[in-house]
């Protein structure tokens, strides 16, 4: 019987690795290949984060496990197949879902989990493109509590800068700084602070504004020159908040916490672009299973869209493989 590897969680990786500007904000702790484009990941969520910090009810934050994701995919491009580190990585869409939240209750200690992954070589026709996915399964002490994926491009920055070209010389202003007072109470989007906000009332109603700091320590650690994937997966987790806990939301209802969620990004999400966010509800979702928000991030046309899951805490319990990733989609 062939035993898998140790991991160790004593340290962190070097942060290029997994293009972060903070040591602070880095979560992978090792890797190992297990062949065949398989792969162990360590890593180490802290008991507390300045954006990513528990619910009330002592559970992590779900998009910590996104950003883990993506953190592995990077550095398993590096790391691993040796893709170097002046390629710029696009991010395509994301798919996660947390199936056991009873498992990643945050402790005395930090929280080390780990990600059983699988890449996936998407496209072949080019040697310096790399298309790629990684799936992976999430295991916090021995128990399966999650499964998420995530699809992106690897490109040199020649091919890069063509595919930004439309752009032309127009400087990267971004169109969210004048509304910043405006913003949504943080305590109404389930953030602690007034800087972590990033939602400000629409033109009209079922209509939002994303409204992120630009200057913010964690959703902008290194200058960009579009919104990033996390930025928007951060609109999405406030806006679905704000629906099921907010203050038009049914009170008398059991609690609720996001258990999954699906973004696909269809073009970029430029930073001097208004960026509306318009909600919608599912339906055929049966209110004892949770409520089901479909949200599609708008500059002009959808650029983003994303469905998120609520479910009452009691009832939180896992789904059926791939019930998430072969739903419906709520896109056009």
């Amino acid at each position: 019987m062939k035993l898998e590897p140790e991991l160790s969680f004593q340290r962190t990786i070097p942060r290029q690795l997994v293009h972060r500007a903070a040591v602070a904000e880095v979560f992978i702790t090792d890797a190992a290949a297990l062949g065949d484009d398989h792969f162990l990941v360590g890593a180490q969520w802290p008991r507390d984060h300045a954006l990513y910090h528990p619910d009330a009810y002592g559970r992590t934050d779900p998009l910590l496990f996104a950003e883990t994701i993506r953190q592995s995919l990077v550095y398993l491009a590096h790391w691993h197949y040796q893709i170097p580190l002046a390629h710029r990585f696009i991010g395509r869409d994301m798919e996660l879902e947390i199936t056991d939240p009873n498992a990643l209750c945050v402790g005395a200690e930090p929280l080390p989990v780990v990600l059983t992954a699988q890449w996936l070589r998407l496209d072949a026709t080019s040697p310096r493109r790399y298309d790629a996915r990684l799936e992976v399964v999430l295991s916090a002490a021995g128990t399966e509590c999650g499964r998420g994926s995530l699809r992106g491009t690897m490109v040199p920055e020649r091919q890069y800068q063509l595919l930004r070209r439309r752009r032309g010389d127009r400087p990267v202003v971004p169109t969210f700084t004048a509304a910043a007072e405006r913003r949504v109470p943080p305590a109404l989007v389930g953030r602690l602070r007034a800087k972590d906000s990033v939602l400000a009332p629409g033109a009209s109603t079922g209509e939002w504004l994303l409204q992120a700091d630009p200057t913010h320590a964690v959703l902008f650690d290194h200058a960009t020159d579009h919104l990033p994937l996390m930025v928007l997966l951060e609109g999405f987790r406030q806006l679905g908040h704000l629906m099921v806990h907010g203050a038009d939301s049914q009170g008398g209802q059991p609690p609720q916490i996001l258990t999954a969620l699906a973004a696909e990004c269809r073009v970029w999400a430029e930073l001097d672009e208004p960026t509306r966010l318009l909600v919608r509800e599912d339906s055929r979702i049966h209110e004892s299973a949770g409520r089901r928000l479909c949200i599609d991030a708008v500059q002009q046309d959808t650029v983003v869209a994303s469905r998120m899951i609520w479910r009452p805490l009691e009832q939180a319990t896992p789904s059926e493989p791939g019930q998430l990733l072969s739903a419906q989609p709520c896109w056009p």
